[in-house]
């Protein structure tokens, strides 16, 4: 891996832990870090010392962060200020990056526009709050960059569930070429017993949990959904479920401009939603879409819309209702509702659904992570979802739920709770 971080750089005194760390890096690392035990601190200096030190022509080195605004008020000023002390050092503030006299460049990105890093090259990158970015980045995007400079990767970051974070970390622990690592609050002794105290005191149980014990079995703070997947699991509904030949398959899309399409299928048994298949892409036509679902084996029976899809795009004049008709789908279309509507006939759904865990996969991953979202500045959650990679598939599920409310109103007078139905 090259020169460790430990003590190269003026200004950074690691921390044991951080010592032990950049000590014991591999090409590919995966690090579960409690708050405050200073992951972003050791990541740029991580990167700054093996920039500092690479020989090769023109060294390039990525610090990715889920939001670029976040990357800027989290990691600038260390960058800044721990590059002080390298004479020649130049500052871009406008692009965020820093460049070292003898080539390398050292640049910060946001994982919400990963375009920007599709067809660089890179010598070492580090994505912090992995668990935060689509789990599209990384194979997609990060990875190829890596390959022809034969580039290192540090992930790093507090547990949300077990998305594709907890996978890599799970991925990790059993490969010998990979490294993995995880550090509780109670264990690392970075904070007080007494600050541990009053944070347990002041969050909830959950929050606590995944914050500072690092736990990949906490719901996801703020998620709509979060609980009534946990007693789903719980109850074997998340599982194998096959699909059942003669029963006709429903779908609900998200459609994105320019940003992911989604699609849930499903199949009503009896009493049961059965989600049997999820499929995802971006940067495709709808004929794609089409030929997707003709590949599969299904019986259709509705294709649930939302009801923008009725709008005329400017290009071709036609409405993506219209361009679905002419390739062979005719769907149905929701009436426009209210979010938080949607986001109720899904949590009423829910009880009654059962997932299958392979085919799914994804598509439980955007409804783990679909959550409210934080205003850091009020420190509350604000009365909207935060849009984001989980977005889609979440929208679609909302839309789906909606399409199968509508076929029976007995629904609205249902509540949910705790996975027991109330009417």
């Amino acid at each position: 891996m090259g020169k460790s971080a430990k003590g190269d750089v003026a200004l950074y005194r690691p921390r044991p832990h951080q010592a032990r760390l950049h000590d014991s890096l591999k090409r590919f690392n995966v690090l579960v870090a409690h708050r405050r035990f200073g992951k972003t601190v050791f990541c740029i200096n991580e990167l700054i010392a093996r920039a500092a030190d690479m020989k090769r022509p023109d060294p390039r080195y990525a610090y990715v962060a889920p939001l670029l605004g976040q990357a800027k008020d989290v990691a600038w000023e260390y960058l800044k200020r721990y590059t002080m002390p390298i004479k020649g050092a130049t500052r871009h503030e406008t692009e965020l990056r820093v460049d070292l006299p003898n080539g390398a460049r050292l640049r910060l990105y946001g994982a919400d526009n990963p375009d920007r890093l599709r067809g660089l090259y890179l010598d070492g990158v580090v994505l912090d709050e992995y668990a935060q970015m689509s789990p599209r980045l990384w194979p997609e995007v990060i990875r190829p960059a890596l390959a022809d400079r034969q580039g290192w990767a540090v992930f790093i970051g507090t547990p949300m569930g077990r998305n594709q974070f907890w996978e890599l970390y799970r991925q990790a622990s059993e490969d010998p070429e990979w490294h993995a690592a995880l550090f509780r609050a109670s264990e690392t002794g970075i904070l007080p017993t007494a600050e541990l105290a009053g944070a347990r005191r002041a969050m909830s149980e959950e929050q606590y949990a995944q914050e500072f014990e690092c736990s990949f079995t906490a719901a996801v703070t703020g998620a709509y959904y979060g609980r009534l997947l946990e007693a789903a699991e719980a109850r074997g509904r998340v599982g194998a479920v096959p699909w059942q030949p003669g029963v006709a398959v429903t779908t609900a899309w998200d459609l994105g401009i320019g940003d992911s399409t989604a699609i849930w299928f499903c199949q009503q048994v009896s009493n049961e939603v059965r989600l049997i298949d999820y499929y995802e892409a971006s940067g495709v036509g709808l004929e794609h879409y089409v030929e997707t679902l003709r590949a599969k084996p299904y019986d259709y029976g509705d294709h649930i819309l939302p009801h923008d899809a009725e709008v005329r795009e400017l290009g071709s004049g036609k409405s993506r209702v219209e361009t679905l008709r002419a390739l062979g789908v005719a769907p149905r279309v929701l009436r426009a509702d209210k979010v938080d509507d949607g986001i109720n006939a899904a949590r009423l759904m829910l009880p009654r659904c059962r997932f299958d865990a392979g085919a799914c996969a994804r598509g439980l991953d955007t409804l783990r992570h679909y959550r409210r979202e934080w205003d850091e500045r009020l420190k509350v959650f604000r009365p909207r979802p935060l849009h984001d990679w989980a977005s889609h598939g979440a929208d679609a599920f909302r839309y789906l739920a909606m399409g199968l409310q509508a076929e029976d109103p007995g629904w609205r007078r249902a509540i949910a709770y705790d996975d027991r139905w109330v009417v």
